[in-house]
């Protein structure tokens, strides 16, 4: 058996073990590279930890600690408020405000990843508030990063533009874009009225205040206090933090607790004033947003210095902060890419992929590269697939028999819209970034609905685009 069969047979080990044990999948794929890198691929450990996604645990790591900040110090409630005001009430907009705002950010210029790690936080925080499906939300916003992703003036497609030049290939740069910007666009509407997107347009308007209820008194309409006291009402009640009031409208979710700084008649109406610490961490981050799209740093390295800043300044409100970072996710991502880089260093994917290229079958030949793109991709870089695989596409290519446009279009689209899996960067950060939820249930969501991408969004990009013979 080949050193490349027998890697991709300890992947399926993995993932089986993983789904039937309960084990951390990224503690397996540790000891995976370890085995598989050291007894088949002869190398040592600077080899297997070559692949270890040294700038992506700094991405996970330093988003998560700073948007934690801005949940113990009450600035995404301050923000979800906004966005409700923002679309007049409308919570079944905000998904879509969502998917337009990382749209726009990836079509100007910024790093996929850099868009989601901005925008994630807070379209999930707003899920949870609002009791919309967090999968749902998570996925409107990496279908959003990869609808802008390849644009003329993008990263993805210039990068992708550049390799079609340089292998002297036919190629069209708004096709490309709009294939991409057609497709997550279908694919968004899709998800959007099979997770709840019906139900959201028939809650109608909500205020701000009522926790995403409709029909609930807004929390302003009684009396109460935030030290414990309690308060009667029209509107309902709030519990949870320290504070309950008593009405008769029901009860409202602890998600709408009164904080020490949310009392009645805060900034703008919504119930929740700035203060000093809340201001700081909007400052911060806008200067995320600007030190990641205006200057390139890596988003990483900024969200962990501005959450240091924060910390230093008001160690109360941080100083559980440290202990919300997914480090459980982390573990899970940073594992199964060390192994996928140690496939990499062994020629794995290389092999796959020469082995495709070789059938005699153009048509054939198309759709399964599209395949090995989405699968690829689902754990690795997106845009590293593609240049991969575009130069082994050119010589059945050069035959004339398949279109050059629609094969990189094909392509293009296969190897992005995975990055929903939890195991890619967008998806890890969705992931990561989720409050609240069960982070187990929510991964096997992901794992399920990046599945059915990886079988479905391939053979339909193929038929589409390649099979008409555009370009």
């Amino acid at each position: 058996m080949s050193p490349e069969l027998i890697s991709i047979l300890v992947l399926v080990v993995v993932f089986v073990i993983a789904t039937t044990r309960s084990v951390n999948m990224g503690a397996l794929a540790f000891a995976a590279a370890f085995g598989v890198g050291t007894l088949v691929a002869d190398l040592d450990a600077d080899g297997i930890f070559a692949g270890f996604p040294g700038d992506l645990f700094v991405v996970l790591v330093g988003v998560t600690y700073l948007f934690a900040i801005a949940r113990a110090n009450g600035t995404t409630d301050w923000l979800v408020h906004a966005a409700v005001r923002l679309v007049r009430g409308r919570v079944a907009l905000i998904p879509w405000v969502m998917f337009a705002l990382t749209g726009a950010l990836t079509a100007i210029g910024a790093v996929s990843p850099a868009a989601v790690a901005i925008v994630a936080p807070i379209a999930l925080s707003f899920a949870t508030r609002y009791s919309i499906s967090p999968l749902l939300m998570g996925t409107m916003v990496v279908h959003g990063a990869q609808a802008g992703g390849f644009s003329p003036i993008s990263i993805y497609g210039s990068i992708v533009n550049g390799i079609v030049e340089r292998e002297k290939l036919p190629g069209s740069e708004i096709g490309l874009f709009l294939a991409s910007l057609i497709a997550n666009l279908l694919i968004a509407a899709v998800l959007f009225a099979v997770l709840g997107g019906r139900k959201l347009w028939a809650r109608g308007a909500v205020a701000p205040e009522d926790g995403g209820v409709p029909g609930r008194g807004k929390a302003s309409a009684g009396t109460g206090s935030s030290t414990g006291g309690s308060g009667t009402g029209t509107g309902g009640t709030g519990t949870g933090g320290t504070g309950a009031g008593t009405g008769t409208g029901g009860t409202a979710p602890a998600a709408v607790a009164v904080r020490p700084e949310q009392e009645t008649g805060g900034a703008e109406g919504t119930g929740i004033r700035l203060n000093p610490a809340r201001i700081a961490t909007l400052v911060a981050l806008v200067a995320l947003v600007v030190a990641v799209l205006g200057f390139d740093l890596d988003a990483g390295l900024t969200a962990v210095t501005l959450a240091v800043v924060l910390s230093t300044a008001w160690p109360d409100d941080s100083r559980r902060a440290v202990g919300e970072i997914a480090w459980s996710t982390v573990l899970l991502i940073c594992g199964v890419l060390t192994y996928v880089g140690v496939l990499e260093e062994m020629g794995t994917i290389t092999w796959a992929g020469e082995g495709v290229g070789g059938i005699g079958v153009p048509l054939l030949a198309a759709v399964l590269l599209c395949y090995i793109g989405a699968i690829v991709s689902a754990f690795a870089s997106s845009v590293g697939i593609m240049g991969a695989l575009i130069p082994l596409a050119v010589p059945f290519l050069a035959q004339g028999e398949i279109g050059a446009v629609g094969m990189v279009a094909a392509l293009a689209v296969s190897a992005t819209v995975v990055d929903v899996s939890p195991f890619s960067t967008n998806g890890a950060l969705v992931l990561a970034a989720a409050p609240d939820v069960d982070r187990d249930r929510f991964f096997r969501q992901l794992m399920i609905y990046g599945g059915i991408v990886v079988a479905a969004v391939p053979v339909l990009a193929w038929l589409v685009l390649v099979v008409p013979g555009f370009g």
